[in-house]
């Protein structure tokens, strides 16, 4: 039954949060009241089975709890200020005509309004939107836990104290937004595409949410090239899912992946957006993203990756979107571009970077440079300090065998 619960709250937590949210017009009343209806399902389901729509049980619940604390607590909530639930604003309709009423998407764009800091934004939104616990989007933004802590709880403050509305605005008011929601639909990608910790490498639920978000974003805004590209990006990166993993459950790298199990369909459609987004102007962040994405899917085998051409895109996303991940993952791209010493130059600046601290693939990659350069003593060092602040069970895994594979016999 804990499974199934489990199960519950990858797919439907944000169908439910966002649904509450209604009643309470408070984001932390409504998670309280939410997290109680999953702590009852634990038993309810056990007694009565389990729903045939886990979803509208787990919803029915949180709601009633909500309207049992409101009335209770009326009192003290007239003194509060409270989230304003407008309805979808006018405006706010596809190119067709028809309106969208999602609430993820508003609850979406309600986390990215721009009276909250930037990095408020994706960190509450991954917080609501997902589910995530704080330690799980503390790890996703590279910073410790109570500091993102403190920062979901100002940021869930100043939407009610701002009187934010909870709605998804008009058309007019989308591009002082759209890089921010862009942004989360990413990050959120991200942490699906590979768990920050946990036994599965993939988190398929957040995978599909991303999706869903990003194509309902273009459908508000089908003619923005960036909004194009973030779909182009995550089409082309998904397209690899069935190879990632062996039948026996190991990591698989990029260069011992069977291409032929890539999906042709995500892929075509990723590089016909890519392709538009970048004829029509000066590409950006996520355009230059999906580009380098595209060189990989679009490359027959792993030997023939253009990685001159990567470096070269690396650089242009270095200049769009300065970030010393991106500068790690061009380090990498020199290093096999011009090979492990040259890579292993390109890593040696990032080393004291603040933010890649408790970055695993910042070691990972170095220890990968150092073994095939035969510093075998140094790669092992290396494999150990990424197994160290490592958490998804697969990478772990992965990283344990190179260590065994490295050491003397015996």
């Amino acid at each position: 039954m804990a499974a199934a619960v489990a199960e519950a709250h990858r797919t439907e937590w944000a169908f439910v949060l966002a649904a509450t949210i209604r009643v309470t017009r408070d984001l932390t009343m409504a998670e309280d009241c939410v997290q109680d209806a999953y702590a009852k399902a634990l038993t309810a389901w056990t007694a009565q089975g389990i729903p045939g729509k886990p979803g509208a049980w787990l919803t029915t619940v949180a709601r009633r709890r909500a309207f049992d604390l409101a009335d209770k607590s009326d009192v003290a909530r007239r003194a509060l200020p409270l989230l304003v639930t407008d309805q979808v604003a006018a405006g706010s309709e596809r190119a067709g005509g028809e309106e969208i009423d999602d609430d993820r998407l508003r609850l979406i764009f309600t986390c990215c309004h721009p009276a909250l800091a930037p990095e408020a934004q994706a960190a509450l939104a991954l917080r609501l939107l997902c589910g995530l616990s704080t330690p799980e989007v503390a790890r996703a933004f590279l910073v410790g836990e109570s500091a993102m802590a403190a920062r979901i709880t100002r940021a869930k403050k100043k939407i009610a104290a701002a009187r934010i509305p909870y709605r998804i605005p008009p058309l007019a008011e989308l591009p002082d937004r759209i890089e921010s929601v862009l942004t989360v639909v990413h990050l959120l990608f991200a942490t699906g595409h590979t768990a920050p910790a946990g036994a599965d490498l993939v988190r398929r639920d957040l995978v599909e949410r991303a999706f869903d978000l990003a194509r309902m974003v273009r459908s508000l805004l089908p003619g923005d090239p960036e909004v194009a590209s973030l779909l182009a990006l995550i089409l082309l990166t998904d397209a690899r899912r069935r190879t990632r993993v062996s039948d026996e459950g190991h990591l698989l790298l990029l260069a011992d992946q069977d291409r032929s199990q890539w999906d042709r369909s995500e892929i075509e459609e990723g590089l016909h957006l890519v392709a538009a987004a970048i004829r029509k102007g000066r590409p950006r962040r996520f355009a230059l993203m999906a580009a380098i994405t595209a060189v990989h899917a679009d490359s027959p085998s792993w030997d023939a990756t253009d990685w001159q051409e990567l470096v070269g895109l690396y650089d242009l996303l270095l200049d769009a979107w300065p970030s010393p991940v991106v500068a790690l993952n061009k380090a990498v791209a020199v290093g096999f571009a011009a090979g492990p010493a040259a890579g292993l130059a390109a890593l040696k600046p990032l080393e004291n970077e603040p933010q890649l601290t408790t970055y695993g693939y910042l070691a990972s990659a170095r220890a990968d440079l150092l073994r095939r350069l035969g510093r075998i003593p140094e790669a092992l060092a290396s494999y150990e300090e990424a197994l160290a602040v490592t958490e998804n069970e697969v990478e772990r895994s992965f990283l344990s065998q190179r260590i065994a594979d490295l050491k003397p016999s015996g």
